[in-house]
């Protein structure tokens, strides 16, 4: 083989390794548990707002400080500390995901996303019944 043909393979191999390498997700989303098991590191939650604790807000005091309690699907619960304005309809997501870091008492939270309730979902039996209203009304 010549030279050239060599340092072509290798540039192939190097480049198949890269894309495998960017394309897997490295993001997963831990429990409570396992996340205080990493303290310290910055991972990603899955968890519902613990409705039966208080959500502290108070944006005239200071509109970037919002403490809520939160529960994952294995029951385990944590306070959970996040810096920033209160996200509009916390109370009303069916999930929310937390990103951030693990603390002994608290879980420090840089991010929220909120997993939209099923609002938008509309009921089958009411979707049916309009179909067949528009449907006779042809």
């Amino acid at each position: 083989m010549k030279k050239t043909h060599i340092i072509i393979l290798i540039g192939i191999a190097a480049l198949i390794v890269g894309l495998l390498v960017f394309s897997v997700d490295f993001s997963t989303y831990d429990t409570i548990a396992s996340a205080r098991s990493k303290e310290g590191k910055f991972v990603h939650l899955i968890a519902k707002l613990d409705k039966t604790q208080p959500i502290e807000y108070d944006p005239i005091k200071n509109p970037n400080y919002l403490s809520f309690y939160a529960v994952d699907s294995l029951g385990d619960k944590t306070k959970v500390i996040y810096t920033n304005s209160k996200p509009t309809d916390l109370e009303k997501s069916e999930r929310i995901v937390l990103k951030g870091k693990m603390h002994k008492d608290y879980f420090e939270c840089k991010d929220i996303l909120l997993k939209c309730p099923s609002k938008y979902k509309d009921d089958k039996k009411e979707l049916e019944k309009n179909m067949q209203e528009q449907t006779s009304a042809k």
